[in-house]
C-alpha cells in the first residue's frame, strides 16, 4: 500500500459527573471546591476559578441539589472569625473525582498509543466523504513535480509499484499545496480509460499503464463496466462499448492493461 503522510491524531477529554443525566460537576465545579477548601472564602474562590460570587453559589446550590446533601458548610467563631469549608460529602466527591480523572486520563493516554493507525482510518474515511463523478479514486503520495512555464508534470505513487501521471496547471500545483513526498488523490473518470489485452512492442501516446486481472464485467445494452484488480487493495474501471468488449474477448481473470491519459487525471487533496 501506498505511504501517506498522515494528520497525528492525539486524544483529549473532560471527564464529568452526572445524577440522572443532569451534570453535577466536572472541572471547572470541582475545582471551584477545591478553591473553597483553600481559601475558606466563597468570594475568594469565585475570583481564583474566574467567575462571579453569584455564579459560583449558583454552581454549588446546583451542586448541593443533585447531590442530596450540602457540599458546603459555614464555621463561625476561631482566630479567622470563622468561613467556609467542604462537609464530609463535598471533600469525598472532590477526592473521588480526582481519583477518578487520574485512571481517566490513563486510559486516554493509552488510546493515544494506537492513534497513529487511526490517522490512516481518518484518511480513508475522507476519501470515503469525497463525492465526485470520477469512478476511480488512487490515494497516494507525490513523487515527483516537473514545472512547467504553463503546466506541470506530477508523478504520483499510488502503491504496489504502480504509478499516475497528472498534468495540471502550475496554479493548481500552487493552490493544492502539492509537494514531493505529500498526500494526494488521483480521480479518473472511467470513460477516459481505454483497455488494451495486447501492449508488447506497441506505443501510446497514453502517459498512464495500468495492468490488472479483470475481476468483474458488467455489460449493459450499449457499454460494458470492466473492472481490473490492479493488486494490493487498488483497482481501476473502465467503461468501453459491449462491441470493443466482445472484439477484445474480454473474461474474468483475463491479463488486460488500462490506458489514459494525464491530461485525463484530477488531482485532490485532503483536508
Amino acid at each position: 500500500m501506498s505511504t501517506i503522510s498522515s494528520p497525528v491524531i492525539g486524544l483529549q477529554g473532560q471527564l464529568s459527573m452526572t445524577v440522572q443525566g443532569e451534570l453535577l460537576g466536572g472541572a471547572r465545579q470541582v475545582a471551584l471546591l477545591e478553591a473553597i477548601a483553600g481559601t475558606g472564602s466563597i468570594t475568594q474562590a469565585a475570583k481564583a476559578i474566574g467567575i462571579s460570587y453569584k455564579g459560583a453559589w449558583d454552581t454549588i446550590d446546583h451542586m448541593n441539589r443533585l447531590a442530596g446533601e450540602p457540599l458546603l458548610e459555614r464555621s463561625s467563631g476561631g482566630k479567622g472569625g470563622g468561613g467556609t469549608r467542604l462537609t464530609q460529602r463535598g471533600l469525598q466527591l472532590v477526592d473521588n473525582f480526582r481519583q477518578i480523572e487520574a485512571e481517566y486520563q490513563k486510559f486516554l493516554a493509552l488510546l493515544s498509543q494506537q492513534a497513529a493507525g487511526m490517522a490512516d482510518d481518518y484518511l480513508l474515511m475522507r476519501k470515503l466523504a469525497m463525492q465526485t463523478s470520477a469512478r476511480n479514486q488512487f490515494t497516494g503520495t507525490v513523487h515527483a513535480i516537473q514545472t512547467g512555464a504553463v503546466n506541470d508534470e506530477v508523478v504520483i505513487d499510488i502503491g504496489g509499484g504502480n504509478q499516475v501521471v497528472a498534468i495540471v496547471t502550475h496554479d493548481s500545483t500552487v493552490s493544492l499545496g502539492l509537494q514531493v513526498g505529500g498526500p494526494v488523490i488521483a480521480l479518473v473518470k472511467s470513460s477516459a480509460v481505454l483497455l488494451a489485452t495486447e501492449v508488447e512492442d506497441v506505443r501510446f501516446s497514453a502517459r498512464n499503464r495500468l495492468t490488472g486481472a479483470i475481476s468483474r464485467l458488467h455489460p449493459g445494452a450499449v457499454n460494458t463496466e470492466v473492472v481490473l484488480d490492479l493488486g494490493e487493495g487498488q483497482s481501476i474501471a473502465a467503461i468501453i462499448t459491449v462491441g470493443s468488449a466482445e472484439a477484445l474477448q474480454l473474461a474474468e481473470g483475463q491479463r488486460v492493461t488500462a490506458l489514459f491519459k494525464a491530461s485525463s487525471v484530477i488531482l485532490a487533496v485532503p483536508v
